[in-house]
C-alpha cells in the first residue's frame, strides 16, 4: 500500500505536452490507486534508494525503473585559483544550447518516455533560462582564445547558506568549472554546494568527489 498524493508538473507539462504528475509521499494521504494513476498520461515517482518497500509498490501499480540519483554536497572552499569564466550574455545562447542538448541528451526525460529530442531540447531550455536569470540566477562560461565556447554551469541560490549546481558540461575542464561555482558561491558567501547527478555518471561522480563533495543521498527515478 502506497499513500501519496499527485501533484501537477505544470512547467513540464506546458513543455512536453504532457498531462504529468509527481507521486508526493506522505502517511497522511489517502492509498495510491489505479484509478488516479490513470488519469494522467505520465506519473513520475522519486524513492530514496533504501525505501525498498515502495520501489516494489509501485512496480506493482505498472511503474518502471528511469534512472537512479545521486546528491552530494561539498563545503566551499576559500581561496580557490582564479579561474577564466564569465557571466554567459544572450548572444553566446546559440551555442550554450547547443552543448546542453548534446551533454544531457540521455536524461530522464529520454525516449521512450518523452518524445525523441526531448531531453536535449528540455536541457536547452534550462540553460537559456540560467542566463536569463530564471530558475538558476547564474550561468559561468568558459571559453576558448577564439571565442568557442568550451564549457558552462548553471548556479541557482538556495538560501542564505547554500546554492545548487544546476547543470554541469565541458570535456575536460570538470575542475575549473567546479572552482568557478566555489568561487561564485564564495563571494556570496554561502558554505555548501550542492549538485546531483545520475548514478551512472561515473565521470561526474569522480570530479564532484575529488572537488570535495561527499554523498548526501541517493534515489530512484520510476516512471508510469
Amino acid at each position: 500500500m502506497i499513500k501519496a498524493n499527485l501533484a501537477s508538473l505544470d512547467w513540464e507539462n506546458q513543455f512536453f505536452g504532457l498531462r504529468s504528475a509527481i507521486v508526493r509521499f506522505a502517511d497522511d494521504a489517502p492509498e495510491l490507486d489505479i484509478a488516479q494513476l490513470d488519469a494522467w498520461q505520465r506519473v513520475q515517482a522519486k524513492v530514496p534508494a533504501q525505501r525498498i518497500e515502495l520501489l516494489d509498490a509501485l512496480q506493482q501499480l505498472g511503474f518502471q525503473l528511469v534512472e537512479g540519483e545521486v546528491d552530494l554536497a561539498l563545503p566551499v572552499k576559500a581561496g580557490l585559483p582564479s579561474t577564466s569564466l564569465v557571466e554567459a550574455q544572450e548572444s553566446s545562447l546559440p551555442a550554450l544550447r547547443d552543448l546542453a542538448a548534446s551533454a544531457f541528451a540521455q536524461s530522464r526525460f529520454r525516449a521512450p518516455w518523452y518524445a525523441p529530442q526531448a531531453s536535449g531540447n528540455f536541457y536547452a531550455q534550462w540553460v537559456e533560462n540560467a542566463v536569463k536569470g530564471a530558475f538558476d540566477h547564474a550561468c559561468l562560461v568558459m571559453q576558448a582564445p577564439d571565442g568557442a565556447l568550451r564549457g558552462f554551469v548553471t548556479l541557482r541560490q538556495l538560501n542564505e547558506q547554500e546554492a545548487r549546481i544546476g547543470l554541469l558540461a565541458g570535456r575536460g575542464i570538470g575542475e575549473t568549472l567546479m572552482q568557478a561555482a566555489q568561487g561564485w558561491c564564495e563571494a556570496r558567501g554561502l558554505s555548501t554546494l550542492r549538485v546531483a547527478t545520475q548514478v551512472g555518471n561515473t565521470a561526474a561522480l569522480r570530479r564532484y568527489i575529488q572537488s570535495g563533495a561527499n554523498v548526501e543521498s541517493t534515489a530512484y527515478w520510476l516512471y508510469r
